[in-house]
């Protein structure tokens, strides 16, 4: 019925269009491995179970709760309502202090403690993450 420069046309429609649905499932089937979670303390705490993925944790470092042994940093992420011990080995950034805003790359161990594997620090005093900004104005 139909004839040869129309089958032509058809297939080479079909092909392209199955080679761009596969390329854009190949595309977000591997953004979908790098991509980190944001929670703060509180939703750490109402979760059911603990999972060994990457995830961020956000919120405030408390007052007098950085401790500095060797190369290794304690300190406590709070969000106001609940708080989350983290510990990190490595270079902390020289804006990472106490009553400042942070948030850290890493796995939980349990409900109360956190192994960062990245610390990010804010950059000015009025820089917030808006993850960070969300989860206090929610508390």
């Amino acid at each position: 019925m139909y004839g040869h420069k129309v089958k032509l046309r058809f297939l080479f429609i079909f092909v392209a269009l199955t080679i761009l649905a596969l390329t854009t499932f190949l595309i977000l089937k591997s953004l979908e491995e790098n991509v980190i979670y944001f929670q703060s303390p509180s939703d750490i705490k109402t979760l059911n179970n603990v999972k060994k993925e990457k995830i961020r944790i956000g919120g405030m470092v408390k007052e007098s709760s950085i401790e500095i042994r060797n190369n290794e940093v304690n300190f406590i992420i709070t969000d106001l309502n609940n708080e989350l011990n983290v510990s990190y080995s490595g270079v902390i950034p020289n804006l990472f202090s106490e009553g400042k805003g942070v948030v850290a790359e890493g796995y939980l161990k349990d409900k109360n403690f956190f192994v960062a594997t990245k610390i990010l620090a804010k950059h000015d005093e009025n820089y917030m993450p808006p993850e960070v900004k969300e989860a206090l104005q929610e508390k």
